[in-house]
Parts: C-alpha cells; structure tokens; sequence
C-alpha cells in the first residue's frame, strides 16, 4: 500500500479544494439558473444557503476525511461499521459524474479551439452546437483530449499533480474572471443585466428559487460526492478546518457571482435587453456566448478567454472527481496509483462514448419525464444521490457518531466559533431541508407534482 499522500500547507489544500468547488457548476450552470430563477433573488438565497448549508457539510466532509485518513469508501465505515455502505453509495457519484463531466469538458476545449482558431463567426452559427454535439467522432475526439489530460494530473498524485496544478490556475481562473467581468460591465447596455443580477426582487421568489439553488449548492461546491472528504484525508493536522472552509466558500461563491456577473448582463448587452434570452437554459453559455463574442471587438480574443477560464475550472473540478474514485480504490484493493487511475480512466472512456453517442446515433435512446442518456446520468447523480447522501450523511453524523466528533476534529487548532449553530443545522434543519429537495426532485421528475 502507497503511503497517503498529503497537501503541502493550508494554501495548497485550500486551493485545490477551491478548484475542486469551482468548476462547471460555477461557470456553466451557476449563471444559468441565475438567469432562469430571478436573477438577484437567486442571488441572493444561493449566498444565504451557502453560508449555512453549505458550510456545515462541507467543514463535515473534511473533518471525516481528515478524522479517518481514509477515502469515502472506507471513512463511513470507520467511523461507525453500520454506516460502511453509505461511504459506497457516495462513491457511486462521482462514478456516474466522471464520464459526463468529462464529455461536457471536451465540449469546452472544442470551444476554446474554435475561438483561438478565429472561428467566432462559425461557432455563433444557431446550428453549430447542434451539429457538433450530434456528430460521431468529433466530440469524442475532444473528449478523449480532456479525460486523458485529466488523467495525468492524476498519475503524478496530490503534491506534485493536483496541488501544483491547482496553485498556478486558480489565481489564473479568478484575474481572467475579474477582467472579463469588468469588460462585460462596462459595455453600454449592461446596466439592466447588471440590476437583474444583483439586486433582488421579492416577485421573483419561488419554492423552484430555493430549490435550484439548493439543489446547485450542492453541484457548485462538490458536496456529497466524496471529494471534500478524498481532500480531507489529505489535510494536515496542524491547519484549521472552519478557517479553510471559509476561504473555499469565499473563492468558490466569488467565481460563481463573478461568472454570473460575465454572462447574464453580456446577454442583455446584445439581446438588446430582451430578457427570453436568458431562459436558454443549459445551452447558454455554448449557444447563447458564442454570439455574443462574435458581436464584440477583438471578440476571438476574448471568447478565447472565457472558454480557456471554463477549461481550466472544469479540469480542476474533473481532476477531484477523478480523484475522489482513484482515492477510493486505493483503499480497497490497494493497488498502485498508476493501476487504479488507468483503470478509471478506461471505465470513463467507456461510458462518456455512451453519453456522446446519446446525442448522434443513439439519440432515441429517451428516459420518460427525463431525457437521453446524459440526462439520465445527470438525473440519477445531481437529483437523487447527491442530496441522499447529503441527507444521510448529517444522519448519521447527528445521530450516530454524533457532532461531538466533528467539533473535535475542528477545534483541534483553535476554537470552533459556528459550534452552536453546527450542532443544530447538522442534526434538525439541515437533513429536513435536504429531504423536502430530494423528493420534490423525484415527484417533479415525473410530473407527480407543479411547483
């Protein structure tokens, strides 16, 4: 068995747990349910939840990691042996997200490809998105590009791989987010973007408002997949867990607000203020952007930098998922790096050509009350597993093991100011909450209720 690896200092883990958090939840689907939900109302509840919500399961998940010096796998169950399953049934995440992570991740170096190339013009074309994603072998062709590159992060392991990578693009990933955040702002035409966005308007509050940004919470920060508990065990003893989860909140919430902040006024700008152009949906940033930079001067070079911004969130998000499985099978079998990284990297092959597929030459293949093949994976892992194991996890915590073991584990370097309210939120409110999303998530999929 290789000895466990561990972050250099706070800042490294720091970073790569922000990298982690910060991905395609942030840059993709953030802004868009931004959009869709009530712009600063959404806002606003996203900001509210994160700092309670997510910030008791996220100081949980690396206070278990941490604790046990052990992946998902085998964590649960060294904690108490009744709860060893649920460490399996987190680990099913990150499995079923891997391979269409990665296949959404060659979407995006496509699309950084065609703006460093100067094909602006064509990718703002209503047809190109369609086109691409429905072709057989070219969108594979990018997917393999993105896994494989995801995969060799992962060989050289946490110090020399993962945190490396994660010190030098993060700080890369917020300028280029603040200066095209500022371009975006100060084009004529953005200030009603820029009031939708920011300030909040009671009208636009719903039931749907809190549950998609809870629900997104949970995609955006990486909880409940195993991945802040995989980065836990690689936290050292000596570094404050409620400190540092501050600052993965603050970095990760910043990326988020600040992506919404390029997008959603960008639209108005050359919608000519129509707001029908944010409800696009998933398809924003690919259909929606690509018009948008093709509207601007020096526009090439700029979409070039918002997509190179999404490739480098979505490979260091790729990168902990990844991580989170490779981590797990380390454990169990005790095999090298190496063999359990190529083994993952295969089984992502497999699958991500299913989920490509899905959109060309097995586009029939239909879920009812869900989609295609992707849409199935994105069903099962985002709406089912991710609160049930969030769920499950504040269960067993406040009710099993007890929070006592959590504190302990935090306050071994200080004082853990937010101990009352930990208590509270990880025991009565927090798995209520998390169960009311869970089951309208289910009833909504098949049309069993209107929200």
């Amino acid at each position: 068995m290789e000895k466990r690896s561990t972050f250099q200092g706070k800042l490294g883990f720091v970073l790569a747990a922000a990298g982690s958090a910060v991905g395609l939840g942030n840059l993709w689907r953030f802004p868009y349910l931004a959009a869709q939900y009530g712009g600063g109302m959404f806002l606003l509840v996203y900001i509210i939840l994160a700092i309670t919500f997510g910030f008791v399961l996220m100081v949980t998940e690396i206070a278990i990691g941490r604790k046990t010096q052990l992946s998902p796998m085998k964590a649960f169950g060294a904690l108490n042996k009744k709860w060893g399953w649920l460490g399996k049934l987190a680990t099913v995440v990150p499995v079923l997200i891997f391979p269409y992570y990665c296949l959404i991740g060659g979407w995006v170096t496509k699309y950084a490809f065609v703006m460093v190339t100067g094909k602006a013009a064509e990718a703002a074309e209503d047809t190109f998105f369609g086109n691409y994603v429905s072709a057989t072998f070219d969108p594979i062709i990018w997917f393999l590009i993105f896994i494989v590159a995801t995969t060799l992060v992962i060989i050289f392991g946490v110090n020399r791989g993962i945190e490396k990578l994660s010190r030098i693009l993060m700080p890369a990933l917020l300028l280029i987010t603040v200066g095209l955040s500022i371009f975006v702002v100060t084009r004529p035409g953005s200030l009603e973007g820029v009031k939708y966005y920011l300030l909040p308007n009671i009208e636009n509050l719903s039931v749907k408002t809190f549950l998609a940004a809870l629900s997104q919470l949970f995609y955006s920060m990486s909880l409940a997949m195993g991945i802040m508990i995989t980065y836990g065990s690689y936290f050292s003893k000596e570094e404050h867990i409620e400190k540092a989860t501050r600052q993965i909140e603050t970095f990760d919430t910043a990326i988020a607000l600040l992506a919404g902040l390029m997008i959603i006024p960008a639209v108005f700008v050359f919608s000519g203020g129509d707001k029908a152009a944010l409800s696009t949906g998933p398809s924003l940033m690919f259909v929606t952007l690509p018009k948008v930079f093709n509207s601007m001067p020096a526009g090439n070079f700029i979409g070039a930098l918002f997509f190179f911004l999404v490739l480098f969130a979505a490979i260091t998000s790729s990168v902990s998922i990844m991580e989170a499985i490779v981590s797990g099978l380390l454990d169990t079998f005790k095999i090298s790096r190496l063999k359990a990284t190529v083994i993952v990297m295969a089984y992502g092959i497999a699958l991500g050509v299913v989920c490509s597929l899905g959109f060309g030459l097995w586009s029939g293949v239909e879920f009812p009350g869900i989609g295609g093949i992707l849409d199935f994976l994105d069903f099962v892992s985002n709406s089912i597993l991710l609160p049930l194991v969030g769920m499950l996890t504040c269960l067993m915590i406040g009710f099993f093991v007890k929070p006592d073991l959590i504190v302990s584990e935090v306050e071994l370097n200080g004082p853990f100011t937010m101990k009352k309210f930990y208590k509270v939120m990880v025991k009565w409110i927090a798995p209520i909450f998390i169960l009311a999303i869970l089951v309208t998530n289910i009833l909504g999929a098949f049309g069993l209720i209107k929200i």
